[in-house]
Parts: C-alpha cells; structure tokens; sequence
C-alpha cells in the first residue's frame, strides 16, 4: 500500500511548540509518510524547540532576516514552498494557527492543489486588526483549508458560523501533548538566575508581552503596571523573557530597568519556559499559547489584550482579560496577589484545552479522511 504523504508546515517558535508533537507523531502510524518543513520565520527560537523534542526537519526555507515585515515574511515563504512542494509532492500539507507561515503555505499548497489540513482551527476575535494580522491569515486558512483540526466546540462553532462544516474535527490542544514531554520535577534552568529564585516564599510572576498591536503606548501602559505592581508588592520577583523584536527590547528596557525584582532575560527554550511556568505563582501575557499551557499547570492567567480568540477560557475561569490600560491591569493583579479565594478560584478551575491525545486525534481524522481508517476518530469531549 502506498504511504500518504503528510507535510507539516511552520516556522514561528510557538507553531513548533505546537506542531513538534504532532510531527513525531505522525511518523509512529505506519500509513503516512512523515515531512516536515520549517520556513525559519524565527531562526533561532525555533531551533531550540527543534532541538528539544528531536525533529530534524526535511527542508528548511531558512527566511529569516533583520527587521523583516510581514510582506517579506510572506514572500519568500511563498516563493519559497514551491520549490520545496514540487520536489516533495505532499498528498496533504498541516499548517498550524495564525502566523504569515500559516497563511503562506496553506496559499502555496492551494496554487498546487494540494489540500490542507489546519490545525488549531476556528480561533476568533471577530475584529479584522486585533490581533494584526493573526485574525485574518487564520480566516483566510480556514477559507483554504479542507480539514479543520478545531481545540473546542466553540471554535467548532465558529467555522459553522463561516459555513465551513465539512472536514471538521474537535481534538482539543496539541500544545497540552507538548506539555507531557517538556516539564519534569527535577528540572535544571539553563538561566542562571531562574534556579535561584524561591518559589516557594515568593510569588514569582511570568511575563511575556510582544504582539504587534501593542506596540506603542498600550505596550508602555503595561510595562508602567508591571513596575507599578512589583513596587507595591515587595514580596514578588517579575521574570519577562523579552522577545527579540527590538520595539518590545527598547519598550521593555525603557520602563523596567534597574528594578531588582524585575528580571528581563534572554527568550527561554520551550523546556525552560513551561517549567518556569509549573514553577511561577502567576502569569501575566500577550501570548495566545500561555493562555491554554498555564491552565494545565493550575496557574492563573491575566491577559494583556483587550480581547482573545479563546473566550474557552474565560468562560472556564482560567484567564482573564486585564486590557491594556495600566490601571485595570495593576487592578487585576493586585487582586489576584492579595485574595486567596480569588487566586483559587482560577488556579483550581478545569482547563479546557485538552488531555494529552490532541496528535492522536489528529492522526486518525487524517487517516480516515483518506480511507486508511475505518472508524472515524473520537472528539475531544472536554474536561
């Protein structure tokens, strides 16, 4: 029997977190051939998730450059899968989420007909500029896609709403798969300083923050409410891995240096970074997929967003929506640090993003889309 050949397709350090898993899991099922294609959109934060869960990609577009745009991003990943989809012929290529590798290489694999699977499907905010541009590449890969690899119901119904209603699988979070790879008890920090910091008598505060529409002064409202709060509570440590983006490296600087309880550092590996997580007492972020990983690990999550495409949880309790404003923000945590029942209430609340067997679920659509299965696959019922 001929294999089906499966291509998966991402370049940003947050699909690989997300696409790593499936990857490998895709080449433990005898019936597919296993590809894997990276653009390199982020060169060196994607190597060191590559690294930690073993995946040698088959080609590598390497696109990387300084200050690159979105335009460029897209263009040569788009120039740049047609070599690399002529010369494999995949029968299906997975693209994953929202990035400008997302769109691209589901827009490339449609110029040569081949489908596309798209996993993390159905996210929305319904507002075309938040978040920019990751509301539309993934409205317009849901356009292109024919199968629809959807985390939640809601993200289910979603698509229903855009009339997409074929090919479409509830499977929950690849991300909460990575989860069970990368965090273990005993876990050595290549960051000095995180091995040091008491976890235990101090609450320890995660910080990302680095979308685009938050350049400017929503970015310099959070950065004056984090200072504010680590001023106020003198019994927090603030750890902010700043990302490479120099806005975010110059916003970032300009208002939280030289505190001795803020602590900027270097972007962490994957392994890093969820076990600072299942360390930390809270975390504070832009970052869509920290609001799915902390849930998992029982921390409370306070966006720093005026909306998010995974209302799931707020509607579970997990997360909430601290805006952009410094008051709110500052409101929010100082809530959250001074009120065990309020604390609780979120790190006890029931994550719904998944159970570990998003990949497999996967897997099986794929297969039984493609006539190798004969039953279809299980959906993910929630927690």
């Amino acid at each position: 029997m001929n294999k089906l050949k499966v291509m998966t397709v991402f370049g940003t350090r947050p699909e690989a977190i997300k696409m790593a898993p499936l990857a490998l899991e895709l080449t433990r099922h005898p019936e597919f051939e296993a590809l894997c294609c990276v653009t390199a959109q982020h060169r060196e934060m994607l190597d060191s998730v590559l690294d930690i869960f073993r995946l040698k990609p088959d080609f590598d577009l390497d696109i990387m450059e300084p200050r690159q745009t979105l335009s460029t991003i897209t263009s040569k990943c788009l120039t740049g899968m047609d070599r690399v989809l002529e010369e494999a012929k995949p029968d299906l290529v997975l693209v994953h989420g929202d990035t400008s590798t997302t769109f691209a290489g589901a827009l490339a694999a449609f110029y040569h007909k081949i489908p596309v699977g798209h996993v993390e499907a159905g996210l929305r905010t319904f507002d075309k500029w938040s978040p920019y541009p990751e509301e539309m590449n993934r409205k317009m890969v849901g356009a292109i896609a024919d199968l629809h690899f959807c985390p939640t119901a809601s993200n289910r119904d979603n698509l229903a709403r855009e009339n997409i209603t074929q090919g479409v699988f509830l499977t929950g979070n690849t991300v909460i798969d990575a989860l069970q790879t990368t965090v273990v008890r005993h876990f050595s920090f290549g960051e000095h300083i995180l091995n040091h910091l008491d976890y235990d008598s101090r609450k320890v505060i995660l910080v990302t923050c680095h979308r685009r529409e938050n350049y400017g002064q929503p970015m310099a409202n959070i950065m004056t409410a984090l200072r504010r709060v680590a001023d106020a509570f003198p019994d927090t440590e603030l750890v902010y891995p700043v990302h490479p983006s120099p806005v975010v490296q110059e916003t970032a600087h300009k208002y939280l240096d030289g505190h001795p309880r803020i602590h900027l550092i270097a972007p962490l590996a994957v392994d890093e970074m969820h076990n600072l997580m299942s360390r930390c007492h809270l975390v504070m972020t832009d970052s869509g997929g920290l609001q799915e990983e902390a849930p998992a690990l029982g921390k409370p999550v306070l966006v720093l967003r005026r909306e998010t495409e995974r209302p799931e949880a707020v509607a579970a309790g997990t997360v909430r929506l601290a805006g952009v404003e410094e008051v709110s923000i500052f409101q929010m945590t100082s809530r959250l640090l001074s009120d065990q029942r309020e604390y609780d209430s979120m790190a006890h609340a029931a994550n719904p993003y998944g159970d570990g067997q998003a990949c497999r679920r996967i897997a099986d659509a794929i297969a039984w889309q493609f006539g190798l299965r004969m039953n279809p696959p299980e959906e993910f019922r929630g927690q």
